[in-house]
């Protein structure tokens, strides 16, 4: 089984699935806020919009959208 963790929550995966396409099967929406307070969501696919931003194990920003799940991963929002 693949997982990775958002905030906490086990997250399980498919091979070369996305971090965001994972996160929407578990109908989670929410990718944290940008400073000026607006939701961060998926939603242009190809990372155009930079609104599913996510930190992953701590590192620096990347688009979910684009970024393979890695296995046993924190993910948690980024700011974007």
């Amino acid at each position: 089984m693949n997982i990775f963790f958002w905030k906490g929550t086990i997250v399980e995966f498919f091979d070369g699935e996305t971090v965001a396409s994972a996160l929407a099967r578990y109908s989670i929406r929410n990718l944290g806020r940008s400073a000026s307070g607006e939701m961060g969501r998926y939603f242009c696919g190809i990372g155009q919009c930079q609104g599913c931003v996510v930190s992953i194990n701590g590192g620096a920003p990347v688009e979910s959208c684009l970024t393979p799940a890695l296995q046993n991963s924190q993910v948690t929002p980024g700011a974007f």
